[in-house]
């Protein structure tokens, strides 16, 4: 049995996960979530770091982090700061050594590689910022509607500016998880990206960018299945 540590990406927080949190926990497993203040002036991805190293002291291994999109910039942070067993990165902003989460962006070519996606599927590139159709396009509408009604994580911008201060990737096993449909990071932008930075190929899953919101039975069940796959 391990204990999974879920991170939520921007604009979450820990309701992200909370389709997936009893599939984990009714399987023996012990589950941590982490809410990060994405919202709180000031404070940023050491800050977020500090948190969850925090919240993890005093656990027993394995330890499995798991983080979503843009909080793979804190997860980074944290491999530094406490003993982790497994990284999952679901969807993630896979971050280099002396960037920050405003700089990646531009960085990875997200934006380009974005609109081709756009271009190619017919969607208008164009088109005014929409979450619905962005993030929830394949999400449960019952679903949608819980996410909708709740307070809105507003963003600060301390969350963005903050630079990952490495040289390199820390020594733990990774693995990423990327959607087939993510139309926020294309798929093949994504491959690219993991394959680059970190040396991952990532497992693919049929669906967008909200993996835990969309398909959380096989999100869990591949959680499950990289514990049990993994050395030692």
């Amino acid at each position: 049995m391990a204990t999974f540590v879920l991170l939520p990406g921007a604009g979450s927080d820990s309701f992200y996960w909370h389709r997936v949190v009893p599939m984990l926990s009714n399987n023996g497993h012990s589950v941590v979530t982490v809410d990060l203040p994405y919202s709180q002036k000031g404070v940023g991805q050491y800050e977020f770091a500090d948190l969850v190293v925090d919240a993890v002291t005093g656990i027993a291994g394995p330890l499995v982090l798991v983080a979503q999109s843009m909080s793979a910039f804190t997860a980074a942070i944290v491999c530094e700061k406490a003993t982790v067993d497994l990284l999952v990165l679901v969807a993630p902003m896979v971050p280099a050594p002396g960037e920050s989460a405003g700089e990646w962006w531009e960085n990875t070519g997200q934006p380009a590689a974005r609109r081709e996606a756009d271009i190619e599927a017919g969607r208008d590139p164009d088109a005014p910022m929409d979450p619905r159709p962005l993030f929830f396009h394949d999400v449960p509408e019952d679903v949608v509607e819980q996410v909708f009604q709740r307070e809105e994580v507003a963003m600060s911008d301390t969350s963005f500016e903050t630079v990952w201060d490495a040289q390199q990737w820390p020594d733990v096993p990774i693995r990423v998880v990327a959607g087939q449909f993510d139309r926020l990071f294309p798929l093949d932008f994504l491959k690219a990206l993991a394959r680059e930075r970190i040396g991952v190929e990532p497992d693919v899953v049929e669906a967008g960018h909200l993996i835990a919101l969309s398909r959380p039975e096989q999100l869990a069940s591949m959680l499950e299945e990289y514990v049990t796959s993994s050395p030692g």
